[in-house]
C-alpha cells in the first residue's frame, strides 16, 4: 500500500464525515424553526449524556464488595451536584473526569488487600 493511497482514503473519509455533517444543515435549515427540532434540540443531548454516562457507570463500575461501585457513583454524585449548582456542562465533564480517574486509581487500588 502506498502513501498516496493511505492519504487519498483519509482525505475521502473525512469529505465523507464533513459531509454527512454538513448536509441536514444545508438541506433541511429552513425546518430549524419548527417546534419539535426546537424541543429536540433543547433536551436531547442532555439525555443522551445522561443515557451514555449511566450505561457507561454501570458497565464500568466493581459492584462486588468491599467498593460496592462508589468508584463510579461518587464522580455521577458529583457531575450532578456540580452542574445543578453552577450549570457549566464544561466544569461538570472536567471535575468529574478528574474523579472517575481518581476513583479508578485510588479507590480500587487501595482496597485489593481486604
Amino acid at each position: 500500500m502506498s502513501q498516496s493511497y493511505l492519504f487519498s482514503f483519509i482525505a475521502v473519509a473525512a469529505l465523507a464525515t464533513f459531509l454527512t455533517r454538513l448536509l441536514p444543515f444545508v438541506l433541511l435549515g429552513e425546518y430549524s424553526r419548527h417546534p419539535l427540532v426546537q424541543h429536540f434540540g433543547r433536551y436531547l443531548p442532555a439525555a443522551i449524556m445522561a443515557l451514555l454516562v449511566a450505561v457507561f457507570l454501570l458497565r464500568s463500575a466493581e459492584w462486588t464488595p468491599p467498593v460496592w461501585g462508589l468508584e463510579a457513583l461518587i464522580p455521577a454524585l458529583l457531575v450532578v451536584w456540580v452542574h445543578w449548582r453552577w450549570r457549566n456542562a464544561l466544569l461538570s465533564m472536567l471535575l468529574g473526569t478528574a474523579s472517575y480517574m481518581l476513583g479508578q486509581q485510588w479507590l480500587l487500588n487501595s482496597v485489593t488487600w481486604l
